[in-house]
């Protein structure tokens, strides 16, 4: 769609130069002669750019600019005007126009300036856009579930997103954590200012201090420049803590003291840095366990159970699996430019299946049944066999190969599932090499 141009210009001449080098370069053009039918266009319809002479018959350009500047806030306003009315030019640019070109002006010109104007206006129409659908998309009603436990999530995320308070998310790894700490924020008053995620079990105890509150120069060996940390890139917004229960008890009182004073101090330095930011935290671990084992701080415990959100599993909601296997499959068709269904017969083997790994398994699960799906309905042969063919429990007759197969298999998701389907992090755990976790999961079976 041709961008649309509004000149405003008595002299003919001009008029139509102007009009038939825009027309040249593609946008579709309106010209008029006269301020007062300049008024009635932008009434009456949609610019992207007006073009106006400062001095006109009936309504002034400065008129002109107003009237667009309620009617058209995002279309950029051009002033046009002779040499010696150039203190009227700046002042209207004070008052809101994007630039002004002193006549008489060469073509070329006045295409570039053209050119710009409407850059900078499509870039600001395509971020409106953008936060617009990322609210919509972080609204509390796309959180897919209507089950009676996910209504009750809703309604808490509602009233908490309207609070500064610190907020403890809580539930087994793939219930959707990450989603639920970015709606909060998104749905908040900061939600103009960044969200930074850390997940604090990926990060290597050495690395945890330095990524978090950053570094002075000179503080260790290779800090050769000042680096700011994740605190400093949240200030004004939110800092989303995942895998809380991970961090060293060290870490946990640096982290209270942010909580408390608002203050925390980077490696190397000698002062205090003051921060704004809201902490949303989450683990899978039970907390108050790992607080009497004395691997988490209670009060650091308490500060951050302000307002605690528990997600619910999804074996627990199992209505909310067709709601989120539509949801996938649309998502995933769009994206592999199919047109795939899930058939009853896989439906009812999905709705019968536990989910250790919550909707992130389901998730992966439907990617992985659309990619390689042979026609247009997935049918039970056509998904992960620990789903069509579940594992029996071994009897006290089976070979000591079965029974050593068996716990090697059930260690491997475990890890898989603590690590978030991080190989290299499982592979670490797990004491072997990352291609020796890639052979073992391919001879297990395995599809997370």
């Amino acid at each position: 769609m041709s961008k649309s141009i509004l000149i405003v210009e008595d002299e003919k001449i001009l008029r139509i130069s102007l009009t038939d080098a825009l027309k040249a370069e593609g946008y579709t053009v309106f010209a008029v002669a006269d301020g007062n039918e300049a008024l009635a266009a932008i009434d009456a319809g949609d610019f992207s750019l007006v073009i106006t002479d400062i001095r006109l018959p009936g309504a002034s350009g400065v008129d002109i600019l107003r009237r667009s500047l309620v009617e058209l806030p995002l279309t950029p306003v051009i002033m046009m005007t002779a040499y010696g009315n150039i203190k009227d030019a700046v002042s209207a640019i004070r008052s809101g126009a994007f630039d002004y070109i002193t006549k008489p002006f060469d073509l070329d010109e006045m295409l570039a300036i053209v050119a710009k104007a409407l850059e900078i206006q499509s870039i600001t129409e395509e971020n409106i856009r953008l936060k617009k659908e990322l609210n919509s998309f972080y609204g509390a009603p796309n959180i897919i579930g209507e089950s009676k436990a996910m209504q009750a999530v809703f309604a808490l995320l509602g009233k908490v997103s309207r609070t500064a308070s610190t907020v403890l998310i809580l539930g087994e790894s793939g219930t959707g954590k990450e989603l639920i700490a970015s709606t909060i924020h998104y749905q908040s008053a900061r939600k103009d200012k960044p969200i930074i995620r850390v997940n604090c079990a990926a990060l290597p105890a050495e690395l945890i201090e330095s990524e978090l509150f950053g570094y002075e120069k000179g503080a260790f060996t290779g800090a050769g420049a000042r680096k700011p940390g994740r605190f400093d890139l949240a200030d004004g917004g939110t800092i989303f803590l995942d895998e809380i229960g991970d961090l060293p008890l060290l870490t946990q009182t640096k982290i209270l003291r942010v909580l408390e004073e608002r203050t925390f101090e980077r490696l190397g330095a000698t002062g205090s840095v003051k921060v704004d930011v809201r902490i949303i935290a989450a683990t899978n671990k039970d907390l108050v366990a790992e607080v009497k084992a004395g691997r988490f701080r209670e009060d650091l415990y308490y500060r951050l159970n302000v307002i605690p959100v528990i997600l619910p599993p999804l074996r627990t909601r199992k209505d909310d699996i067709p709601l989120l296997l539509y949801a996938f499959t649309r998502r995933f068709n769009d994206q592999l430019g199919t047109n795939v269904s899930f058939g009853p017969e896989a439906v009812n083997l999905l709705m019968n299946y536990a989910f250790p790994g919550n909707v992130r398994e389901l998730l992966n699960i439907v990617e992985r049944s659309i990619a390689l799906a042979n026609d247009k309905t997935i049918r039970p042969a056509d998904l992960p066999v620990h789903i069509t063919k579940p594992r029996q429990k071994k009897t006290s007759l089976a070979s000591l190969h079965e029974i050593i197969a068996d716990a090697e298999r059930g260690h491997i998701i475990n890890v898989l599932q603590l690590t978030k389907g991080n190989r290299s992090k499982a592979a670490e755990i797990l004491g072997v090499s990352r291609k020796t976790l890639w052979e073992k999961i391919n001879t297990h079976r395995l599809d997370l």
